[in-house]
């Protein structure tokens, strides 16, 4: 068994280009070269990422994955707000609550509608999906909710005590759901089917062959973020130009970093694997909200700068109906159709009220 050889000419050729786009001056055409080198580069990354995931197993691929590309988005977000300032007070709560709608109501609802257009039906386990959702639904308050109504701060902050206690509260439930999902109780995030023979389509790949995908893995994913930090600039202008709010760059940037988690849960659910598309994207956003928040405070005690966590009225109410929608999709352990168009109409609320609000 080899490594096809487009595998590692992507990942390659994209951090090839990023080292020119650092020492180069960012025209138009570094940017179109640097857009196609990220979805090449994304392509590459779940290739590699299923390679891992079948020699480690369900969850751990998964987690391997998600946990590498959440720690490489906060590094984005921690460098843009190094150089921002001020200005980017807000960028951290726009990414993280554009990241939980996307991936809760973009990324799930796309799995259902693939899922439910080609298999009718799909299940997955009930206590690993809500144990999931639940956690999910903490930190979500603790970080985005309780900012704008707390009173020992003015506005939408929290105090530095307040930001501390966040922070750890956010590490403590990232941490217990990473030992609930490959420890204590790994089978409730096994695929339903076949959960005692995990690796029943092919044999695991070999040793050498899972780390050389490992490595290029790591290259593939720090290509895709540093090429959209690349972009982002251009990006932003061009928003600017168009009139856009500026919470959309955090939109912008959370489909952009998303994007190999994306495609690598909607290809699982098209296999009829919906357990890995929803250990996928659950996973992704917890890790984004668990290590996201801890960064950030530091980052913001270090630098002294106030950090706008909190959600205005608007962005509260979608929130609480993802949530809602979430619970009451995976409380039967089933699937169809009809919860994947839910999903998807409420994200192309989001969208809209993000470009009109």
């Amino acid at each position: 068994m080899r490594m096809p050889w487009w595998a590692s000419l992507l990942p390659v050729g994209a951090a090839v280009l990023l080292g020119v786009a650092a020492l180069l001056p960012v025209g138009m055409l570094l940017v179109v070269l640097c857009v196609l080198a990220l979805v090449g580069a994304v392509i590459a990354a779940v290739h590699h990422a299923e390679v891992v995931a079948h020699r480690l197993g369900e969850p751990f691929g998964t987690l391997v994955l998600t946990a590498s590309i959440t720690i490489i988005e906060v590094a984005l977000i921690v460098t843009m707000m190094l150089g921002g300032g001020a200005d980017k007070a807000t960028l951290p709560r726009d990414t993280i609550f554009s990241t939980i709608m996307i991936i809760c109501n973009g990324v799930v609802g796309l799995c259902l509608l693939i899922g439910g257009l080609r298999h009718h039906e799909q299940s997955f386990h009930i206590v690993g999906a809500n144990a999931a959702l639940a956690t999910l639904i903490a930190l979500s308050t603790l970080s985005l909710v309780l900012p704008a109504f707390t009173t020992s701060s003015t506005g939408l902050t929290y105090t530095a005590a307040q930001l501390t206690f966040a922070a750890l509260a956010s590490l403590v439930l990232w941490g217990a759901f990473v030992f609930i999902q490959t420890v204590r109780h790994r089978d409730y995030f096994l695929p339903v089917d076949n959960v005692a023979n995990e690796d029943i389509h092919a044999p695991p790949p070999p040793v050498q062959l899972a780390w050389a995908s490992f490595g290029m893995l790591f290259v593939a994913l720090v290509s895709v973020v540093g090429l959209s930090k690349v972009i982002s600039p251009s990006i932003e202008s061009a928003l600017a130009a168009a009139g856009a709010p500026k919470t959309v760059l955090g939109i912008v940037i959370a489909m952009l970093v998303l994007l190999p988690e994306t495609w690598a849960a909607a290809r699982a659910a098209h296999a009829n694997r919906l357990q890995t598309s929803l250990n996928l994207a659950l996973g992704s956003a917890l890790s984004s909200i668990g290590l996201t928040i801890p960064a950030v405070a530091l980052t913001s005690a270090v630098i002294g700068m106030p950090l706008v966590l909190g959600l205005e009225a608007k962005e509260m109410v979608l929130l609480v109906l993802t949530f809602l929608i979430a619970s009451i999709t995976l409380v039967s352990g089933r699937t169809h159709i009809l919860q994947g168009a839910v999903h998807m109409v409420i994200f192309a609320a989001f969208l809209f009220l993000a470009l009109v609000p």
